[in-house]
């Protein structure tokens, strides 16, 4: 099995440390996880789900348990890798925490992770689209998408240098998040390296229309909601107030990428890596 296409390639699993989570001033880590263990392995049981049997969007991969799909790097690190088998069905990987997470009032919650994103060429990666997101846990008790709310942290497709932060909420169809697009913004993205994706939810001002939620990269503020954006107490609350819990993984095709074609390639170069997801509370 192939364990390239990272940081650490060419370091020996067994010399390498970890890469944990930066301290920021003034806050303190409610939650890390810096994906340590032996390459192959599976992200640890305890902290996430391994997800299979999900058919949303229209996307045409099947989500996998195997370590094909997600596996621990052995350098601190977690692969998403999609698959294509010699029929031409694809297989890919995505983990839910188990844990979910309430930005509590009068403070800042921040949620980040560090990103690599494979480099095989744009024009072989029509139809991919990783993501790094967190759902509404009543999603888990019952309440239906959007209304649970949901907060696109990163997502790419098409291996575009373009990154879109996005908000979904209130109804299926229109409402504060203009459902199903969403209501979101893009930014450019570097082409190669280890990017720090994030979202804070700024929950200092007892006027819920005076909080934001806002969307960086590299610590670099590329948009902003406020609950007055939103213009709805109960949907703001959904999204700011309400638990949530954090998602990686890479789909194939898909309404909004599109069909994967015969020029997209699998495997590492198209894989999704991540070293350290962590929450952030003052």
């Amino acid at each position: 099995m192939r364990f390239q296409q990272s940081l650490f390639a060419c370091v020996a699993p067994a010399l390498v440390s970890a890469i944990t989570p930066p301290s920021i001033q003034g806050m303190s880590i409610v939650f890390s996880e810096d994906f340590e263990g032996s390459a192959g392995a599976s992200p640890k049981g305890n902290v996430w789900n391994i997800m299979d049997a999900i058919d949303t969007n229209n996307e045409v991969q099947t989500y996998t348990t195997s370590n094909q799909n997600v596996q621990i790097s052995g350098g601190g690190t977690v692969q998403f890798v999609p698959r294509k088998s010699p029929a031409g069905t694809w297989t890919s990987g995505r983990i839910e925490s188990k844990g979910s997470w309430t930005p509590a009032p009068g403070k800042v919650t921040k949620i980040q992770a560090n990103i690599l994103l494979g480099d095989n060429p744009i024009i072989n990666k029509q139809g991919l689209w990783p993501a790094f997101w967190a759902l509404g846990d009543a999603m888990r008790h019952g309440t239906q998408w959007p209304a649970a709310g949901e907060i696109d942290i990163m997502e790419q497709v098409n291996g575009l240098l373009t990154g879109y932060g996005t908000l979904h909420c209130g109804s299926s169809v229109g409402g504060p998040c203009n459902e199903p697009i969403g209501r979101g913004k893009a930014t450019a993205m570097p082409a190669d390296g280890f990017h720090v994706w994030g979202v804070t939810i700024d929950r200092t001002n007892d006027d819920w229309t005076k909080q934001t939620i806002s969307w960086t990269l590299d610590d670099n503020t590329f948009s902003t909601v406020t609950g007055a954006d939103i213009n709805d107490a109960p949907t703001w609350s959904a999204l700011a107030h309400s638990p949530l819990y954090v998602i990686l993984n890479v789909a194939v095709g898909g309404d909004w990428p599109g069909a994967p074609n015969l020029l997209t390639l699998d495997g590492y170069g198209s894989m999704m890596e991540v070293q350290w997801v962590a929450i952030y509370s003052s």
